[in-house]
C-alpha cells in the first residue's frame, strides 16, 4: 500500500470518528485543542503530504477504540494517545497555523469547553 493509500485510509477513519471522540474527551485530556487544530491542519490541502500522513496517522490512533492502553483506564487510558499526539504535534508544529488553532478554539467554544491557554 502506498503512502497516499495509507493517508486516505487514515483520513477516512479519522473523518468517521474524530468529532465524536473529540466531544467525548472534552475536559478529560489536555490535548483536545491541539488534536482539533491537528485535524484542521491535516485536512488542509496546503499541508504537505508527509505532515498530513503523520497527523492523520496519530489522529487515527486517537480515534480507534483499541490501542496499547485502553482509554477506559482512569489515569492511564490516554497516556499512549498523548505520547503519539505529542510526537505528531512536534513533527507538524511548523504547519499547524494560527488559522488551524483559531478553528480549533471556535469548535471548542461551540462544544462547550474552555480553550486551553497557550
Amino acid at each position: 500500500m502506498s503512502t497516499t493509500d495509507h493517508v486516505a485510509a487514515d483520513e477516512a477513519r479519522v473523518r468517521r470518528g474524530f468529532w465524536q471522540k473529540a466531544r467525548s474527551t472534552l475536559g478529560k485530556v489536555p490535548f483536545t485543542e491541539d488534536a482539533v487544530a491537528a485535524f484542521h491542519c491535516a485536512a488542509d490541502s496546503a499541508t504537505p503530504l508527509p505532515i498530513r500522513a503523520t497527523l492523520f496517522g496519530a489522529l487515527a490512533y486517537f480515534v480507534l477504540p483499541f490501542d496499547a492502553i485502553p482509554d477506559i483506564l482512569l489515569g492511564l487510558g490516554y497516556t499512549d494517545d498523548a505520547a503519539i499526539m505529542v510526537a505528531a504535534f512536534t513533527a507538524a508544529r511548523m504547519h499547524i497555523t494560527e488559522a488551524h488553532r483559531a478553528k480549533a478554539r471556535a469548535w471548542l467554544f461551540k462544544a462547550g469547553a474552555s480553550p486551553v491557554a497557550d
